[in-house]
C-alpha cells in the first residue's frame, strides 16, 4: 500500500527546490538533466510514486528502464520503499534494462505476432561470429574474433544492415579491426548462421530489441494491447540510448508523450558501442511543451572535488557542452585534490600505493579507494605495486594482468622453451620474451581494433615486466623468470570485496568511492592516442568528458597523477594531458613539489636522493644504479651479513604472514638496505620498495638488524 498524508509530506521534505520541480512536474514529456552526484535515482523514483499516488497512472502501468542490472535493481528496491514496487499480489512499477523489457515482451507476443517459429536467446555470440569469419575465409585469432563481435554490435546497435556498414563506418570516420567490406561479409555470414533448416532462430540481445520494435511497428492489435498495459515511461541514463533502444522506446509511446528521462550529456563516455546523446539534445524539439529541470546540487563529492570537475568540464566545446551543468558541492569542506608528476610509470605506481597506506592507516577501508585508469594493460603496474606493499585489491571490468588469456597463454609458451633455453639470462632473455611473444601477436606497432591493442598492450607489458625484473635483480635465467612469474600470479588478495579497486574509466561509470586516484593522464593515454590521430574535435571532447567522469568518482580524496617517461631510466617524453591545463598552476605546483618530506614521510614521485650517487654525486641513470644509489663503477660497501640477515628474517615473516617474501621486500631491496645500512626511519623510507605503510610495518625490525650487523 501506498504511504498517505505525513509520510508523503516527510518524504517530499527529503528533496531539494529542483528534485521537488522535477517530482511534481505535470504528468507528460519531462526531461531531468542530473549531473553527477545530484540525486537523479531518488528523483526519478519519488516522481514515479507522485504520479502513482496521485493517481495520474497505476503502478502496473509504469515502465522504467535503465542500461545496467544493478542500477536497475537499486531502482526497484526505492520503489518498494516508496510503497509502489509491488508485492501481496498487487503490481507494482517495472524496472528493468531495456533488453529485459524487450525479452519478456517478446516472449508474450511472438506466438501471435510470427507463429510457430521458435527462437531461442543467443546469449554467448562468440562462437558463432568465429565460424562466420572462417566462412569468409579468415582464420581469425580470438582477439580478431572479439574485435569482429563489437563491430557487429555497434552496427546492430546503430541500425546499420551490412550492406550499409563499409559506408556507415567511412561516414563516421570509425577504424575497423579488418577492412570494412570483410567486417561486412562477417555480419551477414553471422546473421545467415543464427537461422536454421527449419526456419527457427537464435536471437542475440541486440535481436531482442528489434524483434519487439518491429512487432509493435507492424501489429496494430498487439501495440494496442501493449499500449493499454504501459501508460507511463521512464528512462534513466537518457544520453546512452543508442538508436535501437531509442526506435523500441519510440515504438512503447506510440503518439503518446508520457515520458520522463533522465540524463547528462557531458556523462556521454560510450559513443564506440553506439551510444548517442543526440536523443536527449533533441528533446525539446520534439516535444516543445516538455518541462525541463536541472538538478545541480552536488551531494557527493566535497566542494573541491566540485570545484575541479567544473573547470575541467568548462573548458569543452561543441554542442554537447552548451548543457554543461554548474555543481554546486553540498558537502562540508575536504582536501584539495592532489596532483603528482613522476619520473615513470613504476615510480608512480608506488606513490599511488604509498599513499593509499597512508588513508589505511588514518581509517579509510580498502574498499572505498579505487586506482581509475584508461585501459585495461596500465594496470598491470599498479599491481605490482600493491602487491609489493602488500595491499588488497580487485580489478573491475577485466581480468587482472595475470588472469588474462594472452598472459596465461605467454607463460605456457615461455615454458615450452625452458627445456632448451631455461639458462638464458640478460638481453638475451629480453629477446627471447621479444621473439616469442611476437608470435602472440606483439607486433612493432599496435594494431586495429580495441581488443587487439588491449592484448598488444598487455603482452607489451610482459616484456617491460621482464626488464624491470632483470634490473631488480641484477641478473635472470628464464626458469628464474617464469618462476618469479608464476609467484606473482598465484599472490591472491582475499577477500577480493574488501580490497582497493582496479578499474577502467569506463567501467566506472556509475560507481563512486571515498578516494580515487586518476593514473596515467599524459597525452595519448587521456586523451587516447587514437583520438589525436582522428584529428576531429569530438573524439578528443569524448576523452575530456572520461576525465569528467573519472573525478566525480570520488566523494573525499582525489589525486592526479601522471609519469613522464614508461620505465625506469627511459627516456622522458611524455607530456601531462591537455585536460589538466585548466588547473596548470596547481598542476605545476604539483610537478615541483620537493622530492621528501621533512618528516620522513612518503616519497613523492620526483628525484630522490637515490637518484644521485651517494659515492661520487653523479646523477643516475639506470634502474639498477637507483636502487643501490651509486654508480656502477663506484666501490661497493654491501654489508654480506646484514643482507643473510635480512633474506633470513623475511623468509620467517613470509612463513608467518603466509604471503610471497617479494610482497614483503624485494631482493633488489634488500641489497639496497645492505648497501645503504640506513639508521633511522627517515633513511629507510627513502630506499625504493620501502613508502611509509612498509615503515609502519617492517621499519623497526629492519633499523633492529642494521644495528646488529653494522
Amino acid at each position: 500500500m501506498s504511504e498517505q498524508g505525513p509520510d508523503k509530506r516527510r518524504r517530499a521534505a527529503q528533496l531539494d527546490p529542483e528534485q521537488t520541480a522535477a517530482v511534481l512536474a505535470p504528468r507528460g514529456p519531462v526531461c531531468v538533466l542530473a549531473g553527477a552526484g545530484t540525486g537523479k535515482t531518488r528523483t526519478i523514483t519519488h516522481r514515479i510514486a507522485h504520479l502513482v499516488e496521485d493517481g495520474h497512472v497505476a503502478a502496473g502501468q509504469v515502465l522504467a528502464v535503465t542500461f545496467t542490472s544493478r542500477a536497475a535493481a537499486e531502482m526497484r528496491a526505492r520503489l518498494r520503499a516508496l510503497g509502489v514496487g509491488g508485492g501481496d499480489g498487487a503490481p507494482g512499477v517495472q524496472a528493468v534494462t531495456f533488453h529485459a523489457a524487450a525479452m519478456r515482451q517478446l516472449r508474450y507476443f511472438w506466438p501471435r505476432a510470427i507463429g510457430d517459429t521458435r527462437w531461442q536467446l543467443l546469449d554467448n555470440k562468440f562462437p558463432i561470429v568465429g565460424r562466420a569469419a572462417r566462412d569468409c575465409g579468415l582464420r581469425p585469432e580470438t582477439d580478431t574474433i572479439r574485435d569482429l563481435l563489437s563491430e557487429i554490435d555497434w552496427a546492430k546497435a546503430s541500425e546499420i544492415t551490412p550492406e550499409l556498414y563499409a559506408e556507415a563506418v567511412e561516414r563516421v570516420g570509425r577504424t575497423a579491426p579488418v577492412a570494412p567490406r570483410t567486417v561486412a561479409d562477417v555480419y551477414a555470414a553471422y546473421e545467415r548462421r543464427k537461422t536454421d533448416q527449419d526456419g527457427n532462430r537464435l536471437l542475440d540481445f541486440d535481436d531482442l530489441i528489434l524483434m519487439t520494435a518491429a512487432i509493435l511497428d507492424e501489429n496494430h492489435q498487439v501495440a494496442e494491447e501493449f499500449r493499454d498495459r504501459y501508460r507511463s515511461f521512464v528512462v534513466d541514463e537518457y544520453q546512452d540510448v543508442t538508436p535501437l533502444q531509442q526506435r523500441l522506446l519510440n515504438a512503447w509511446l506510440g503518439e503518446r508523450d508520457d515520458l520522463t528521462v533522465v540524463g547528462d550529456a557531458n556523462q556521454t563516455i560510450y559513443s564506440f558501442t553506439g551510444a548517442s546523446p543526440r536523443y536527449l539534445l533533441d528533446f525539446t524539439r520534439r516535444f516543445e511543451d516538455a518541462t525541463i529541470v536541472r538538478l545541480q546540487r552536488d551531494y557527493r563529492s566535497t566542494p573541491q572535488v566540485v570545484e575541479l570537475a567544473n573547470k575541467v568540464i568548462s573548458a569543452a566545446t561543441g554542442r554537447v557542452a552548451g548543457t554543461r551543468l554548474e555543481l554546486v558541492g553540498q558537502r562540508p569542506a575536504g582536501p584539495r585534490p592532489r596532483y603528482e608528476e613522476c619520473d615513470d610509470e613504476p615510480a608512480e605506481a608506488r606513490l599511488v600505493a604509498e599513499r593509499i597506506g597512508e588513508l589505511l592507516a588514518a581509517g579509510v577501508p580498502a574498499s572505498e579507494m579505487a586506482i581509475l585508469y584508461r585501459i585495461n594493460a596500465q594496470s598491470a603496474v599498479h599491481e605490482n605495486a600493491l602487491t609489493e606493499a602488500g595491499i588488497p585489491y580487485q580489478v573491475r571490468g577485466g581480468d587482472s594482468f595475470f588472469e588474462r588469456p594472452e598472459i596465461g597463454q605467454a607463460i605456457r609458451e615461455l615454458s615450452g622453451r625452458a627445456t632448451e633455453s631455461g639458462s638464458v639470462e640478460g638481453d638475451e632473455l629480453v629477446g627471447l620474451v621479444s621473439a616469442t611473444l611476437e608470435r602472440l601477436g606483439l607486433t612493432a606497432e599496435p594494431p586495429d581494433g580495441a581488443r587487439a591493442r588491449e592484448r598488444w598492450e598487455s603482452l607489451r607489458a610482459l616484456v617491460e615486466l621482464t626488464r624491470d625484473l632483470l634490473a631488480e635483480r641484477g641478473g635472470l635465467t628464464l626458469i628464474e623468470l617464469l618462476s618469479e612469474l608464476r609467484s606473482r600470479a598465484e599472490a591472491k588478495h582475499p577477500p577480493t570485496m574488501q580490497g582497493v579497486t582496479l578499474s577502467s574509466l569506463h567501467a566506472a561509470k556509475g560507481l563512486e568511492w571515498d578516494a580515487v586516484f586518476l593514473v596515467g593522464l599524459t597525452e595519448g593515454s587521456v586523451p587516447i592516442a587514437q583520438a589525436i590521430a582522428k584529428g576531429e574535435a569530438e573524439p578528443i571532447e569524448e576523452e575530456r568528458r572520461l576525465l569528467y567522469v573519472g573525478v566525480t568518482r570520488a566523494r573525499e580524496h582525489l589525486q592526479l597523477s601522471w609519469a613522464l617517461a614508461r620505465n625506469e631510466g627511459g627516456r622522458r617524453g611524455r607530456k601531462r594531458t591537455r585536460f589538466l591545463d585548466v588547473v596548470a598552476a596547481e598542476a605545476d605546483d604539483g610537478a615541483r613539489r620537493p622530492p621528501a618530506q621533512a618528516s620522513g614521510g612518503p616519497i613523492r614521485g620526483k628525484r630522490r636522493s637515490s637518484d644521485t650517487c651517494r659515492v661520487c654525486g653523479k646523477i643516475l641513470d639506470t634502474r639498477d644504479e637507483k636502487l643501490k644509489s651509486r654508480c656502477e663503477d663506484c666501490p661497493s660497501d654491501l654489508n654480506d651479513d646484514l643482507l643473510m640477515a635480512l633474506k633470513v628474517w623475511r623468509t620467517g615473516q613470509a612463513s608467518e604472514q603466509k604471503i610471497p617474501p617479494y610482497t614483503i621486500f624485494s631482493n633488489a631491496t634488500l641489497f639496497a638496505i645492505a648497501e645503504h645500512q640506513p639508521r633511522t626511519r627517515a633513511a629507510l623510507v627513502r630506499i625504493n620498495g620501502i613508502g611509509a605503510t612498509k615503515a609502519d610495518k617492517y621499519g623497526e625490525d629492519v633499523l633492529s638488524l642494521v644495528h646488529e650487523h653494522v
